[in-house]
């Protein structure tokens, strides 16, 4: 008997131990969970700031100078006076070395019948691939070819260099007469340009010197024109429809006995009327 209530009290204490250790620990956990949740401070509620807008320039330089921890410039200011200091450079070289070029001047001179070639280059600040490059344009009318037979000996052996009408790159007015057409020639192989300059120059005197030289064989061959429709083609402005190719309308083609006849008082200067 004695030994079954000892075994019930220790249930029973058994018991009760475990239950208080459990509403115990229970009620540490939600202290702490109420402690934690007061005594952690609230993340503020975040505002839009000054940088998070739209600043204009005067506004930016007003919050720049209200900073005074600031011992230099931005870098954007730096930016703004190197522009200044290029800009300054140039204009003291033009106040001081431009007028030290005037004794270099030189009257322009059309070229004449001796200078038929036009030069074309490209010149850039920095280094560049292109600079190297050289064209030159000439009007078949103006090489020293001895008949028509030699023009077109030479309009031949120039192939798809030569056009009717003067390239658009070449610096002549696309109002000039064609003539015979023109032979273009460009050369970007050697390192100088004056090398480049150099070979065009003996290619040009080569093709000379051969179309200067009679061949019966040569008369009955037609002129080649397929690069000529060809690059037409390839523009689409007009020229390849309806068979427009070199015989598209200008104003040269306009009737000259159409446009108004102008007054006769017309070649006078005009004055100031004293009214």
């Amino acid at each position: 008997m004695a030994s079954t209530l000892s075994c019930l009290t220790r249930r029973a204490l058994l018991n009760h131990a475990a239950s208080s250790s459990a509403s115990s620990s229970s009620h540490v956990a939600s202290r702490l969970s109420s402690t934690s949740s007061s005594a952690l401070p609230r993340e503020p509620r975040r505002t839009k700031s000054v940088l998070d807008e739209e600043v204009s320039p005067e506004q930016l330089e007003t919050i720049l100078d209200k900073v005074d921890d600031l011992n230099d410039s931005a870098s954007s200011a730096h930016l703004l006076l190197q522009e200044k200091r290029i800009v300054r450079h140039y204009l003291r070289l033009i106040e001081v070395e431009m007028p030290n070029l005037a004794a270099l001047r030189k009257p322009f001179s059309p070229p004449t019948t001796k200078e038929p070639l036009i030069v074309r280059s490209v010149d850039y600040l920095s280094d560049h691939p292109m600079q190297r490059k050289r064209c030159v344009v000439v009007a078949v009318d103006n090489l020293p070819l001895k008949d028509t037979m030699a023009k077109k000996r030479l309009m031949m052996l120039a192939g798809p260099r030569w056009t009717p009408n003067p390239p658009v790159d070449a610096g002549i007015s696309k109002y000039a007469d064609w003539g015979n057409g023109f032979v273009k020639i460009s050369c970007e192989d050697y390192p100088q340009p004056a090398q480049n300059l150099k070979w065009i120059s003996d290619t040009l005197d080569r093709l000379v010197e051969r179309a200067n030289v009679p061949d019966p064989a040569w008369e009955d061959l037609p002129i080649d024109l397929r690069h000529v429709y060809a690059k037409s083609q390839k523009a689409k402005k007009g020229e390849h429809l309806r068979g427009r190719v070199l015989n598209k309308p200008t104003f040269r083609d306009f009737p000259q006995e159409w446009l108004p006849k102008l007054p006769a008082d017309t070649d006078k200067q005009p004055t100031l009327s004293s009214s």
